[in-house]
């Protein structure tokens, strides 16, 4: 996969665009000034393999539970900033690494080259969120609906009001709940500028219906090379996102990690599949790695060795027992009670 050519931004000690891996990104779902609360939640989202967190900032005590929060983590913090640009200027003082706004509805242009000065000095950038629900009146006139063409105009306005002012350490992110008007207008807006993006499927809803619309839409996007940086958006814990994004990550080939091929089941089926492949999924889980090992967990021994024969480890399952191989290899013959045992002792064999 040839990935879209941007500029390339720092968050923190993050690189976004440019060379730089595609983060991960989520939310804190948490009022940002209970900040104990935030910080206990910022550890599970990096162990869940999170890469930056974005907390919102509506208020002062957000704002100083923002300033306590970055005291307490090393994480990438964004602050998000709504209409008001006096909050956005107390994240900036308060530490934050990044600042997401949308230029326009901060006030006047003496207002937006205030939060672009105090970015350009402390060397942040700004993320620009766009969504159906912020297009501009006149954007909105002109195409009489929320369209692809739509999206990408207001974001390169929003856009052009920082680029007034020299300032271009810029992301754009533009979403839109319906997948097929959420590609089309990234592939415009990738095809418009070398901004780096931020991609994500807006109120996609909960799982398994969030997780379906996310995957189609970020996953198309992100094999056509296009994404910088991403969220899968959940009615759901925020460490779900990460897991999801992670996993999407892995599915496409961008992300390594521990890999597990399954079939589907059949008739043919005498072990309890569906059970193993959840305890060996949570036991994987555990293990952090940026190795590439795949793992197959097989239903029986026509799609055993055979059809995962390019599998690092994996089992075929009988009649209350299952067959060891590697690389399609028949090493011997488990009980089924030891197949999540013996492939996750495997696993860290191979990790050694």
């Amino acid at each position: 996969m040839i990935r879209r050519n941007t500029r390339k931004v720092k968050v923190r000690n993050l690189y976004i665009g440019g060379d730089a891996p595609i983060s991960i990104q989520s939310m804190c779902d948490i009022p940002t000034a209970n900040w104990q609360a935030c910080l206990e939640q910022i550890k599970q989202l990096s162990a869940a393999g999170c890469d930056v967190v974005r907390l919102t900032v509506n208020t002062e005590e957000a704002a100083a539970g923002f300033k306590e929060l970055r005291r307490h983590t090393d994480m990438p913090l964004v602050a998000d900033i709504h209409f008001d640009y006096r909050l956005a200027l107390a994240a900036i003082d308060a530490g934050a690494d990044k600042i997401r706004i949308n230029p326009g509805n901060i006030g006047g242009s003496d207002r937006v080259k205030a939060v672009a000065d105090a970015c350009k000095e402390r060397g942040l950038p700004i993320r620009i969120g766009v969504n159906g629900g912020s297009l501009e009146k006149d954007i909105l006139a002109k195409y009489g609906r929320v369209c692809p063409e739509a999206l990408r105009d207001s974001a390169l306005y929003h856009a052009s009001l920082l680029e007034q002012f020299g300032f271009y350490d810029i992301v754009l992110s533009v979403k839109s709940s319906d997948v097929f008007t959420n590609i089309e207008a990234n592939k415009l807006i990738a095809a418009a500028c070398d901004y780096p993006l931020h991609i994500g499927v807006t109120e996609a809803g909960a799982i398994p219906d969030g997780l379906i619309k996310n995957s189609a839409g970020i996953g198309a996007l992100l094999s056509q090379g296009i994404g910088d940086t991403m969220r899968i958006s959940l009615t759901d814990s925020p460490v779900e996102e990460v897991k999801a994004a992670v996993n999407l990550l892995k599915a496409l080939g961008i992300r390594k990690g521990i890999n597990i091929v399954s079939c589907p089941t059949c008739g043919r089926t005498k072990i309890d599949l569906k059970r193993h492949y959840a305890a060996l999924k949570s036991a994987i889980d555990e293990i952090d790695t940026d190795r590439e090992i795949t793992v197959a967990l097989m239903g029986c021994i026509v799609n055993g060795p055979g059809e995962a024969r390019e599998a690092d480890v994996g089992v075929a399952g009988g009649d209350g027992e299952a067959m060891l191989f590697r690389k399609g290899e028949i090493i011997r013959k488990i009980p089924e009670y030891e197949i999540v045992p013996t492939l996750v002792a495997e696993i860290k064999e191979l990790l050694h």
